[in-house]
């Protein structure tokens, strides 16, 4: 039971020492956001993650600052970062996201800022139990959290993973959908300037063709009724055809016809 005592009392210790801050916050186009966290001991250890998870080249650009306005760390055009730092001097420590590159995007960051106080109290001596002991369940405590933060670290980077390759499914799917709009009506507009282009060809050939045999046509008529062929058995067809003005009418309206048709 004393044990089980030491091993609770260790654990909500090592939970307590730690205070941290998990948000998820939407940058929009052209803005800067920053996040505080206060330190009253140093030194203390602060932990810093940040990831990206949709909008643009999910990149952004982040800075630190430290009491006094120091500059502790800085970058550009950054997916997602993950930093450790000891912090030496009492006061606020601002984290900021500067999404001013980005003209019409907006992102989404998830960020974490932890702080850790680096000096480990005592643990009271009782009866019945000896430092090797004690000192057994604090490693294995701190082995533990320490387990439990590269677990957390890991479900962080395969939730951003996916979330990114989601952004990403549904970018292509997006584009795909436009190109396919885009193809089809370039196929109905071809189409109908095709057919646009084949009834102007046809319809100028046609009246071609009547300008040009119309006259030629009317002679020819007009010497088949006026000059019939002295041997009516040795007649072409043609000039069958034409023997007679009625005759000659019939095979002008079949020729107009074919023109038409043609």
């Amino acid at each position: 039971m004393r044990f089980q005592a030491i091993a609770v009392w260790l654990f909500a210790y090592a939970v307590s020492s730690v205070y941290g801050t998990a948000l998820t916050y939407k940058l929009d186009a052209a803005e800067k956001a920053c996040f505080y966290s206060w330190v009253d001991k140093p030194p203390a250890k602060i932990a810093f993650y940040f990831a990206v998870q949709s909008g643009g080249s999910f990149d952004i650009d982040f800075s630190v600052y430290g009491p006094g306005e120091k500059l502790v760390m800085d970058g550009t055009k950054e997916r997602q970062g993950d930093f450790v730092f000891t912090a030496q001097s009492v006061g606020e420590y601002r984290f900021c996201f500067n999404n001013e590159m980005s003209t019409f995007a907006e992102k989404t960051v998830d960020f974490e800022i932890a702080v850790e106080n680096e000096e480990r109290t005592q643990l009271p001596s009782k009866p019945g139990t000896s430092p090797e002991q004690t000192s057994a369940v604090e490693d294995t405590i701190l082995r533990l959290g320490g387990h439990l933060s590269t677990i957390s670290r890991n479900q962080k980077y395969f939730r951003t993973r996916e979330n990114r390759n989601f952004s990403t499914v549904r970018s292509t799917e997006k584009r795909i959908f436009n190109f396919s709009i885009i193809e089809s009506l370039m196929m109905i507009s071809m189409a109908g300037l095709q057919v646009f282009i084949v009834r102007f060809f046809f319809q100028g050939a046609r009246k071609g063709i009547n300008e040009r045999m119309g006259p030629a046509l009317g002679i020819l008529i007009a010497h088949a009724a006026l000059f019939p062929p002295p041997h009516p058995p040795l007649q072409s067809p043609l000039a069958l055809a034409l023997a007679s003005p009625y005759r000659a009418a019939g095979m002008l309206t079949m020729f107009n016809r074919l023109c038409i048709i043609e």
